[in-house]
């Protein structure tokens, strides 16, 4: 993290942006929530000045060139130690929201497959399916975990049902297997 004597350096960006068409605020504010930049208000949003942020400002800030806008950057640290631990408890909160959602989603894999397995439905179409979600969120988890510079609460909590959910996964990829090869025997 970029520390002048240990105070974190946050990037403030500033955008403007035509009001017509809307795609072009839309594109910016989509790129700038993928990134897990912290609204302060219309327009203006900070980040951790850490090169985990580096690309999504970019992008952003290219988005907004070619909309015909202008994106500014600029460095803050907080006037005071109480708006410097402000701004991390924002970004934080921020984190844990995500993380929370991130666990939810875990909830309703475990329950995807849950249904399947009481349903009965054991198909290599369906494995692959879930294999896929199972995936999504791994990617998830490590764009998450690379965001979360100041560690949310959730974190560990993320980090353990994502094995859960691997658990899982494995545990119905068996029973497919099983089912499979049972009725491959069964044709022989």
């Amino acid at each position: 993290m970029t520390k002048v004597d240990d105070v974190v350096q946050w990037l403030i960006l500033v955008f403007k942006l035509p009001a017509d068409p809307s795609r072009h605020r839309v594109a910016v504010w989509r790129e700038l929530r993928k990134v897990g930049a912290l609204s302060l208000g219309q327009g203006i949003w900070a980040v951790p000045d850490v090169p985990v942020f580096a690309d999504g400002v970019r992008r952003a800030l290219d988005l907004t060139d070619k909309a015909g806008g202008q994106g500014i950057t600029l460095q803050a640290t907080g006037r005071s130690a109480g708006d410097a631990a402000r701004f991390r408890e924002l970004f934080t909160a921020a984190r844990s929201a995500d993380w929370a959602e991130f666990l939810a989603d875990c909830a309703k894999f475990e329950a995807e497959i849950a249904k399947e397995i009481r349903i009965g439905k054991f198909t290599l179409a369906e494995l692959e399916e879930e294999e896929q979600s199972l995936e999504r969120l791994r990617r998830r988890h490590r764009d998450l975990t690379a965001r979360d510079v100041f560690g949310a609460p959730e974190a560990a909590d993320a980090a353990a049902r994502l094995k859960q959910c691997t658990t899982v996964c494995e545990d119905y990829a068996e029973r497919v297997f099983t089912v499979l090869h049972t009725s491959s025997e069964d044709l022989a």
